[in-house]
């Protein structure tokens, strides 16, 4: 909102509660009242089901976030990849990354990896879930996608260039087996970037620090999705210093 007020646009950015069978008609309702929405999980996937104009990038992830345009025929973007891809740039300058481990196997998993791949092709992805098959699914999605991804393994004890975590930390006590897990036994980590945000900043972030690796949290993405997004909707470039200055404060501890 602060960025509609700053250009004086007549809009109203709300946060929409939802669930699966009632999202269509809510993203139908919105386009037909000549609105837009950006799209959180759990329904990235299913938003990408509904665009009938998908960019390359949704069809890449099967990931959608910026939905726009007629009812009839969606347009559907992925900024989650350039929010990404702005966020690691930022944090790893200037370091190029050879290693980056992702942390979770979800819809914002793949918009990381592809994110990194666009801006370091070069550079060996390692992915960790939860559960085995979910890392293992994860690999042959990015095989087909034309990505250098594999499944991380505890014997694999490199310096990791890049740690990026799409997912919370794995609850104590639970009763899955997890995969081998680099943010509770991890190897040495150069960057660690949390998707996740809170005020002040994240328990992960200050773990990472601690460790004395650079740590930032999902701030940045948020922001630079959200910019992506902004032209998306409305045409215009967008100030993104006064976006950026909103979510700091509003994070503010």
């Amino acid at each position: 909102n602060a960025a509609i007020r700053a250009l004086g646009l007549d809009a109203c950015y709300v946060a929409l509660r939802t669930t699966a069978p009632a999202f269509p008609e809510l993203v139908r309702g919105m386009l037909a009242d000549g609105g837009a929405l950006n799209v959180t999980a759990p329904f990235k996937q299913q938003a990408a089901q509904l665009v009938a104009q998908p960019t390359d990038a949704v069809r890449r992830t099967g990931s959608c976030n910026t939905i726009w345009g007629n009812p009839d025929a969606p347009h559907g973007d992925n900024t989650d990849i350039a929010g990404i891809r702005a966020a690691a740039l930022a944090l790893l300058d200037p370091l190029v990354p050879r290693l980056a481990i992702i942390f979770g196997a979800g819809a914002t998993a793949r918009s990381a990896a592809v994110a990194l791949a666009q801006e370091w092709p070069e550079a060996d992805l390692r992915v960790v879930s939860r559960a085995r098959e979910r890392s293992g699914a994860f690999a042959t999605w990015a095989k087909e996608a034309g990505l250098r991804c594999a499944p991380w393994a505890a014997s694999d004890y490199r310096t990791v260039d890049l740690l990026i975590s799409t997912t919370p930390l794995l609850p104590t006590g639970s009763n899955e087996e997890p995969e081998p897990d680099p943010q509770r036994d991890p190897p040495p980590v150069q960057a660690m970037l949390d998707l996740v945000y809170a005020r002040g900043e994240t328990p992960a972030v200050r773990a990472y620090r601690q460790r004395g690796a650079r740590a930032a949290d999902g701030r940045g993405v948020l922001v630079a999705q959200g910019a992506a997004a902004f032209e998306r909707f409305f045409g215009v470039e967008p100030p993104v210093e006064v976006m950026r200055a909103a979510v700091d404060d509003a994070l503010r501890p």
